[in-house]
């Protein structure tokens, strides 16, 4: 359990997806090649037009990480087409701390994305693959032949990774939506 103040002090020292970036330029390029991929659909950016409540979102990640940099692009281009979703990322590495509360399947795996409501309360957490990422990984990697690394996903698998990032962030929009505390304090 990650408790509030904990979520907080970490999204406090959190950086904005280009600051991260930012932060190992030699590893950026992979990322932006992605990130320029890869866009919402019309249906897709009509979805985050309708998200009303606040959502702050941590990254768990590494830009050494090849799942991070097929990702992270994905999640960063969500974020944007929504101003309620305020995305941070922090390296796995610099907040050990934190990322040994996120563990999965006992090890520190990235990404790892941790949703919150506007006060700091989490409400889901999700990693290090959403399950079309883990379908094509078993498809090349369970049969004769290994992916590189680095190798780019098939564009259809792109968008059926995307399609299940952006299901998370709509969960967690009507769970926001639906929460009583929630719905009280915004008297709706």
């Amino acid at each position: 359990m990650i408790e509030r103040e904990i979520f907080e002090s970490v999204f406090a020292r959190a950086k904005p997806y280009a600051a991260y970036l930012a932060s190992d330029p030699s590893r950026a390029g992979g990322w932006q090649a992605v990130y320029e991929r890869v866009a919402l659909s019309d249906a897709q950016r009509a979805l985050l037009a309708s998200f009303t409540r606040q959502m702050r979102v941590i990254v768990v990640s590494g830009t050494w990480c090849g799942d991070c940099v097929q990702q992270g692009p994905l999640l960063a281009r969500i974020a944007e087409g929504c101003p309620t979703i305020d995305l941070r990322w922090v390296d796995r590495d610099e907040e050990a701390d934190f990322s040994t509360r996120v563990r999965i399947c006992g090890g520190g795996r990235v990404p790892t994305v941790v949703f919150a409501a506007e006060d700091g309360e989490v409400c889901s957490i999700l990693g290090d693959r959403v399950l079309a990422r883990y379908r094509g990984l078993a498809r090349r990697q369970l049969g004769a032949a290994c992916e590189l690394p680095w190798a780019e996903i098939p564009a259809d698998e792109t968008a059926a990774v995307m399609q299940e990032w952006l299901n998370e962030f709509e969960r967690v929009q009507w769970m926001l939506r639906l929460s009583p505390r929630l719905r009280q304090k915004h008297q709706d």
